[in-house]
């Protein structure tokens, strides 16, 4: 309700003896604001607003079809609804009032009766729409909310399982850190030039830059005196590393098994939102940590997919984890400069690398070398 404590009703028309007939019929029930002028009322309109406008089609100087224009500009206005007022022998302009978006519209000479009914029509579907409004309003504001926190849960359950991760291998956080730092150029350039078989929406690059803490996750299961060893493994030994991607898929598949069997029960809105968020995320996670190891030729493990076969992330994933393992110390090998590791990448472009994905590396490989540099990523989890 406005401050009048009445719907305030805008009353424009030429002719005095309309807006006193208007004035006498709605007066008891409405506050009346009468204008001779739809430049008048145009201005009265830029510091006030109205609940309905009463607009008679043909006035001099601006008619009412040109006034409904800019009220229809103006964002502020443009919910009003407006009723034209027009001769009961012009049937053109009725039509035309009606084209032009116009509520309803009311013949001369003016009916007490008609008058009142189409105007309270009108106000009260403008009531019923502002409710409807607000209600989608205050249910957007609660889904996003509820979306927000679930986002939070997932990132302080992305860094726990990374940090677990971190336990079992004591090199895997610096690795993780950094690697997901390489993930997110890649997965920037994707965003900003989507190419044919490279485009990504934001919801799924982000949900790639997350999952990227996760691509190791299968490690957790894989014994200590393999992945602890100090030295260069054997086939057999290097047969149970190959392990982690199964066991990484196993353990997410579990988890999104778990998030179906929800959905199969009755859920509210906002409950559903967080499954289905969920879903989406845990399954970019499980392409990542199952399909990271493939390579482009077909050579990679474990089911050795070939070129586009590969899901997109688990190859973004592959080039940032292999320049990292390349440009990193290991226990049976010493770190390659950036230079020698570029120069590695380059030569496996269409073997075990996606060749536009190295095109892109190549586009910010002293992003890449800066990072690897950067001794804010030599504290393992700490940062996380």
């Amino acid at each position: 309700m406005n401050k009048y404590n009445k719907p305030v009703i805008l009353a424009v028309d030429d002719d005095p003896i309309i807006l006193n007939t208007v004035l006498s019929i709605l007066r008891n029930d409405y506050k009346i604001i009468p204008l001779t002028s739809a430049k008048s009322a145009l201005k009265y309109l830029e510091s006030n607003t109205a609940d309905l406008i009463l607009l008679d089609c043909v006035m001099p100087e601006m008619t009412g079809f040109v006034m409904f224009e800019h009220v229809l500009e103006d964002e502020k206005l443009r919910k009003i609804p407006v009723i034209f007022l027009t001769s009961a022998s012009d049937g053109d302009n009725e039509a035309k009032a009606l084209r032009a978006g116009a509520a309803d519209y009311i013949t001369k000479p003016i009916h007490s009766q008609a008058l009142h009914t189409r105007i309270g029509n009108q106000l009260e579907l403008l009531h019923h729409r502002k409710h409807l409004e607000k209600s989608i309003a205050d249910k957007t504001r609660m889904l996003n909310e509820a979306l927000n926190l679930l986002k939070t849960r997932e990132d302080v359950t992305l860094n726990l399982l990374a940090r677990v991760t971190e336990l079992r291998d004591c090199d895997t956080g610096a690795h993780i850190e950094r690697t997901t730092e390489f993930v997110k150029i890649i997965v920037r350039h994707l965003l900003q030039n989507p190419e044919n078989g490279y485009i990504l929406t934001p919801e799924q690059a982000e949900d790639i830059v997350k999952s990227a803490k996760l691509h190791d996750l299968g490690k957790i299961a894989i014994p200590d005196n393999v992945l602890l060893k100090q030295g260069k493994l054997t086939p057999e030994e290097f047969d149970v590393i190959k392990k982690h991607t199964e066991e990484g898929e196993r353990l997410l598949s579990h988890t999104i098994d778990g998030a179906k069997s929800f959905q199969t029960q009755e859920l509210s809105e906002e409950e559903s939102v967080r499954i289905i968020y969920a879903d989406n995320f845990l399954k970019t996670a499980r392409d990542i940590t199952y399909s990271h190891h493939e390579k482009w030729s077909g050579e990679g493990y474990p089911l050795g997919l070939k070129g586009a076969e590969i899901p997109l992330s688990a190859r973004i994933i592959a080039l940032a984890d292999v320049y990292d393992a390349l440009t990193s110390e290991r226990p049976y090998k010493n770190a390659f400069s950036h230079e020698e590791s570029a120069s590695i990448i380059e030569n496996d472009s269409g073997k075990h690398f996606d060749p536009h994905l190295v095109k892109i590396f190549n586009k910010y490989e002293k992003d890449f070398e800066n990072i690897t540099n950067n001794p804010e990523f030599t504290n393992n989890l700490a940062l996380v």
